[in-house]
């Protein structure tokens, strides 16, 4: 009923002409009151066909909550980078999460997730910056820090 929904994993990365795995959606908060967990990244791929997607954002309580952002798509170094995952929506008093980042790619740039919306108080989430189409630039990902609490 009352409770914060936990953060999705990361996905797991491969060294070989293949993909990393897309990252894993946040928990729902409880019924009534919490915030939701983060998406995780997409994991990266050195060889990589396409890159991973970011997880969605976990939704916040019905009342009081806010959503969690969604994870960061990860770098392909040869084909289209992975999208972000989308922010989650918040309850009644609460802020919408965060959309993740696309990626950078050698061809399409990933796309950002959607922002999550807001109710009654609170702030609607950004939608995540698109990533870029780079060329042979692109190198392998670094892992990025934990996204911060709401």
């Amino acid at each position: 009923m009352v409770g914060n929904g936990g953060a999705g994993g990361t996905g797991g990365t491969t060294p070989e002409i293949a993909n990393g795995g897309n990252g894993g959606a946040g928990g729902n908060a409880g019924m009534l009151a919490g915030n939701g967990g983060s998406g995780g990244d997409g994991g990266g791929t050195i060889g990589g066909v396409t890159g991973a997607n970011g997880g969605n954002g976990g939704n916040g309580g019905m009342f009081f909550g806010s959503g969690g952002d969604g994870g960061n798509g990860s770098v392909s170094a040869t084909d289209n980078g992975g999208n972000g995952g989308n922010g989650g929506n918040a309850g009644l008093v609460g802020n919408g999460g965060n959309g993740g980042a696309g990626a950078d790619s050698e061809f399409d740039g990933g796309n950002g997730g959607n922002g999550g919306s807001a109710q009654l108080i609170g702030n609607g989430g950004n939608g995540g910056n698109g990533g870029a189409s780079v060329g042979l630039a692109v190198t392998a990902p670094a892992a990025r820090p934990a996204p911060a609490e709401h």
